[in-house]
């Protein structure tokens, strides 16, 4: 980002305004002399330029209240065969009142390097090319859901990316993120990952309007940058989901700080799904896939075996939180701000 896309403002001489006021006599008690103060203090403030461009405001969700399942799932070597859990896991969350079903990273492929290119598929072609998609498409139109369907190889053309595929309730394909940020680690002793040396980062943030609300979209390691989870609190998202598999080492420390952290931050709804634990894999995921409120809450959260976990989202909770505790309104447009470059207008 160039230094040019951020500038510091000066506040108005809006306290010498007050001052003037206060000298004349208007203000007629103490508690009404608090209020303008603090009226005029968060206009210095400029909470509204904290956002370049401006937030778009969050709009009301098609649904107030609603199930969701996060199907934590074994992966293996066969690709058939995790293909008929995933439709299992998904049918039986449906048939349990889900309306939104997410899945975990890599749930068609053990998640190695080596891997990826024997797994990938042609998402775009479609059909045989892509037998995962063709799946998910189906039994999200066959049960009228909308399933967040985790991730898998993506091959196209020449590259390979790491791919969410969002279906809607009538089969189609709503919109695909590529994750952004690549898990390249190396933590001396513990783990070395380096997704680069086969798959391609993504190109561009991922919110897309659903049956049951305004959804952002990461993959794992995306949930490390909160700038992505800023960036679609602005563009008025309801909930932010992460398919991810962190690992032995980073999953007792930062997988549930992180997800609480996105939540508190931004005063949304964040929901994680992981693979389940195989310590006899290659690599091994932590699971504990969850459920986080806008306030930060823990809502539910499962174990690391498979399992499906079903849990109820209420988006009034998202206004009871920013009314209660008003940072959208307190941010410091003065001091900072965060640039979303694909909305600027175009010079």
């Amino acid at each position: 980002m160039s230094s040019g896309l951020v500038s510091f403002l000066s506040p108005p001489a809006a306290s010498s305004l007050l001052l003037l006021r206060l000298s004349r006599g208007s203000l007629r008690s103490r508690n009404s002399s608090r209020a303008i103060s603090s009226s005029v203090m968060a206009a210095s403030r400029k909470s509204e330029l904290a956002r370049v461009p401006p937030a778009i405001e969050t709009p009301p969700p098609p649904v107030s209240k609603f199930s969701i399942a996060l199907c934590q799932l074994t992966v293996t070597a066969d690709k058939e065969k995790n293909i008929a859990r995933a439709r299992k896991a998904i049918e039986e969350a449906a048939d349990n009142g889900a309306r939104l079903v997410l899945l975990p990273e890599i749930w068609n492929s053990p998640y190695a390097t080596e891997s990826f290119p024997i797994y990938a598929e042609d998402i775009e072609a479609g059909g045989d090319a892509s037998p995962s998609l063709a799946m998910l498409s189906e039994v999200a139109q066959s049960k009228r859901i909308t399933v967040i369907g985790g991730s898998i190889p993506e091959r196209s053309g020449n590259q390979i990316y790491n791919t969410c595929c969002v279906l809607g309730p009538n089969g189609e394909l709503k919109g695909k993120h590529r994750k952004i940020h690549l898990f390249d680690i190396d933590i001396p002793g513990q783990i070395t990952f380096k997704e680069s040396k086969t798959l391609s980062a993504g190109e561009t943030p991922t919110i897309i309007d659903t049956d049951v609300g305004r959804i952002g979209l990461g993959i794992c390691y995306d949930i490390r940058f909160q700038e992505l989870a800023m960036l679609y609190a602005a563009r008025g998202a309801h909930l932010l989901c992460y398919p991810g598999a962190f690992n032995m080492t980073t999953g007792p420390l930062h997988w549930e700080l992180l997800q609480r952290a996105r939540a508190v931050d931004n005063q949304l709804y964040v929901a994680t799904c992981s693979p389940a634990r195989d310590p006899a894999g290659g690599y091994v995921a932590w699971g504990h896939s969850t459920l986080v409120g806008p306030f930060g809450e823990v809502l539910a959260t499962a174990g690391h075996e498979e399992t499906t976990l079903v849990a109820e989202i209420d988006y009034s909770a998202i206004e009871l939180r920013r009314s209660s505790i008003p940072t959208r309104e307190q941010r410091r447009g003065d001091l900072y701000q965060l640039v979303d470059v694909q909305r600027l207008p175009t010079q």
